[in-house]
Order: C-alpha cells, then sequence, then structure tokens
C-alpha cells in the first residue's frame, strides 16, 4: 500500500508540475532578457545611450542610401577619427574616397572625370584624352579646392554620425527586432516614423545599428563598431596632384 500510495502522490506530482510549467510557458517570453536593458528604457533615455555609445565609438562602417538636395548617394565608407576610406555612388557616378589626416584622396575612372567635362561644354577628344590620363588614379584634393569639405564630409566619422543620427519629433518606443543577426530595440520619432527612426543594440555596448532618416531620405546601416582598420596614404608615384585645385577635362 505504501508503495502504491507514494507511485500515486509521485504521479500527482508529476502532473502538477507539468500543468505549472505549462501555465508558466504560457505568457510572453520578456524580449529585454538577457540583454543590455536598454529596451526597457524610456525613448529618449534609448536615443541618448545611442549617441553616447556611437561619439565614444572610435571607428564604424557606414552604408547605405544617402539623399540629399535631390540627389541619392549609395555609401560604404568605413571612418574613424583621422579619416575614412570607401566608395560613393550616384545615378550618374561613382567615385573612391581616401582621407589620411588632412590629406584627402580621390579615384575614379574615366567616365566620371568625362562627365565633369561635359559639364564644362566641352564633350570633344579632347576630354576623353584628358579624362583617360585621370582613369582609376589616386588625384590630391587641394584643401583650397571648393569641393574639398563636400567630399571630405564623407570621410568625416564625427561629421556624419552628428547629422545622420538626430529624429525629428517626439520619439516613441516600437518594436524589438534584429539587424544583423543582433537582437535589437527600434525608436522613432514624430508619426508613423516620418520623422525617422533608429534601431539600437541590445547586445553589449548600445550602439545605433540602422537609421531610417526622416522624410524618406534614406537607410543607412551602421556596422564595424571600434574594429580598427589601417588607413595608408598611396605611394607618391600613384597620385596626381594638381596644385590649389582639381583638373578639368577642357
Amino acid at each position: 500500500m505504501r508503495t502504491r500510495t507514494r507511485a500515486v502522490v509521485a504521479a500527482m506530482c508529476a502532473g502538477l508540475a507539468a500543468t505549472l510549467a505549462a501555465c508558466g510557458g504560457g505568457g510572453e517570453k520578456d524580449p529585454d532578457a538577457g540583454t543590455n536593458g536598454v529596451g526597457k528604457l524610456p525613448a529618449t533615455k534609448i536615443e541618448d545611450r545611442a549617441r553616447k555609445a556611437a561619439g565614444s565609438a572610435n571607428s564604424v562602417r557606414l552604408s547605405g542610401n544617402l539623399v540629399t538636395k535631390g540627389v541619392t548617394y549609395t555609401l560604404d565608407m568605413r571612418l574613424k577619427a583621422d579619416g575614412g576610406t570607401g566608395q560613393v555612388s550616384t545615378k550618374d557616378s561613382s567615385f573612391e574616397l581616401l582621407r589620411v589626416g588632412e590629406e584627402l584622396y580621390l579615384k575614379a575612372d574615366a567616365g566620371f572625370w568625362s562627365h565633369g567635362g561635359d559639364s564644362a561644354g566641352d564633350s570633344g577628344g579632347g576630354a576623353d584624352t584628358a579624362a583617360g590620363k585621370l582613369d582609376n588614379k589616386y588625384v590630391k584634393v587641394p584643401s583650397g579646392d571648393p569641393s574639398y569639405q563636400r567630399l571630405s564630409g564623407f570621410t568625416d566619422m564625427s561629421l556624419l554620425l552628428d547629422g545622420l543620427l538626430g529624429l525629428h519629433g517626439e520619439i516613441t518606443t516600437g518594436d524589438h527586432g534584429q539587424v544583423g543577426g543582433v537582437r535589437t530595440i527600434r525608436i522613432s520619432a514624430g508619426k508613423a516614423g516620418e520623422g525617422g527612426s533608429l534601431d539600437v543594440s541590445l547586445e553589449g555596448r548600445p550602439y545605433p545599428l540602422r537609421l531610417r532618416r526622416a522624410g524618406g531620405a534614406g537607410v543607412i546601416r551602421l556596422a564595424d563598431w571600434n574594429k580598427d582598420f589601417t588607413l595608408t596614404a598611396p605611394e607618391k608615384g600613384h597620385v596626381l596632384d594638381y596644385g590649389q585645385q582639381l583638373p578639368t577635362t577642357p
């Protein structure tokens, strides 16, 4: 009888345990379990943490589309405090940029330089010949040339992050998700996110991982935070230096 009683009690306990486990498992899993806890903060604090994390980083890879003044730029840039390198493309052209300290270099194919010649009003053979000399060569961009500030901006980590990470309007917390396999929390600004949105990492430091700019002005991915890389100026023999301004294709 004792053996039978123990068996019945054991069975009842096992059934009760299973029932309790089922009840406990029926609730929703905490989406912030095992994270850095940022997802539980108010939206404004999440934005603040993300901006601080980005501001303290030594390097980042920035890629995606950026729309400004009606022009869509496709970027793939690796950036750090003392320079950057990568590619910038538009509908009509594509070029590479390399900045090491204050020295800025531009490399593009003949088509890029020929387009510049056409815009100057000459599409003849002279323009093609001049452009051919510049084809896939590093051209030093003089600091006094009007294009220096505009082009160097694509290689300036601090400038780009400060300009891109701002959201416009009242900020609210959105859904949990993933970017590149990393768990994230989204914050959005304005009605239906029209003021932009930011996906912030819930793993490790709360780096911003994806930005949707206000007004549909592009989507930017931010990756490889604090992954260092080497910036090396091209050898002098591979650089064309035209002095105080970029070359024109006559």
